[in-house]
């Protein structure tokens, strides 16, 4: 089955990023992009975002990572990862042999370890990168930038001259305003905004063992449908500061939430915690996002996005 009608281009000044479809796998939900592949048509997806890539392999956070809550969950897995010269020795060749469309996302403790990755993926022509300042789950890094709209002006500013390709820029929603925040992107060289990134969360559990009360709790980002209504709010605040393009995340679920985010300014999305309910929920939302062009006679995935967005 082909998705042609759904074929979309993000774009920003002499600058694109042509992908298959709207759909992106979100940043830790797809592992570095292959993992998926005996089950899952991966041609169906716009792209994928890779883990959060350091400069030096990471473990990780110690203890519990994962935590349930109502309608969504906690995770604190401090970007766990293989370090970008594993990436670019053992991941990159897999992924360009099998032609997988995909982001870099990549992460650091200081404005020199951004540089660096982002020279390392101008140098191995990376199409796109995704610059993550916003990950709530690290000691340093990511939020110092991305809650300071001096610092991330400062940090885009210096990226952009170590890469050429497309670059994205990953908003937190921990902030009191993400409009100053998205202007400083813009500002700086970004081609593009995603958002939003986790919300800062506290799960606990308390049980009786008919004794004693026990206690386990988890502090991090949290994600999954109840954060909707917030990314919701931040697609719309950073639509009315930016006219770069808008890759939006944060509780999608179904096709209407689709219709839901492009009214708020969305052009694109990332699907992230449902893809560890539904592993296929991206390939399955892009065909039914086809189908429903086709069956209501839009020419293709642009036209419907007009539609959409002229909607009162």
């Amino acid at each position: 089955m082909g998705l042609e009608n759904i074929k979309t281009t993000l774009k920003n000044n002499q600058r694109t990023f042509e992908i298959k479809s709207p759909i992106i796998g979100a940043s830790g939900t797809y592992g570095y992009n292959d993992e998926f592949e005996d089950f899952i048509n991966l041609n169906y997806f716009g792209a994928i975002s890779t883990k959060g890539i350091t400069l030096e392999k990471r473990a990780g956070n110690e203890g519990d990572r994962i935590f349930e809550v109502q309608n969504g969950m906690i995770n604190r897995i401090g970007l766990e990862n293989v370090g970008i010269e594993s990436f670019i020795k053992e991941k990159l060749p897999i992924l360009n042999s099998k032609n997988i469309d995909f982001i870099l996302n990549i992460a650091g403790n200081t404005i020199e370890d951004y540089e660096k990755l982002a020279k390392i993926a101008n140098d191995n022509k990376i199409k796109a990168i995704e610059v993550n300042v916003s990950c709530p789950n690290v000691k340093s890094g990511c939020l110092e930038f991305g809650l300071n709209p001096d610092n991330l002006f400062q940090l885009i500013k210096k990226i952009r001259k170590n890469y050429n390709g497309f670059l994205i820029v990953k908003l937190s929603p921990n902030t009191s305003d993400i409009k100053t925040i998205a202007k400083a992107a813009q500002d700086s060289g970004a081609d593009c905004i995603s958002a939003i990134n986790t919300l800062r969360g506290l799960g606990i559990e308390i049980e009786f063992d008919g004794k004693k009360f026990n206690k386990k709790s988890v502090k991090g980002g949290l994600s999954g449908p109840c954060i909707k209504p917030v990314a919701l709010y931040m697609i719309e605040e950073i639509r009315s500061s930016t006219n770069l393009p808008i890759i939006a995340m944060g509780g999608i679920l179904k096709l209407s939430d689709l219709f839901e985010f492009i009214s708020a300014g969305a052009d694109a999305f990332q699907i992230g915690t449902a893809n560890f309910i539904k592993p296929s929920i991206c390939t399955d939302l892009a065909v039914e996002l086809s189908d429903f062009i086709e069956k209501n006679h839009f020419k293709n995935f642009e036209e419907l996005k007009k539609k959409i967005k002229e909607t009162k």
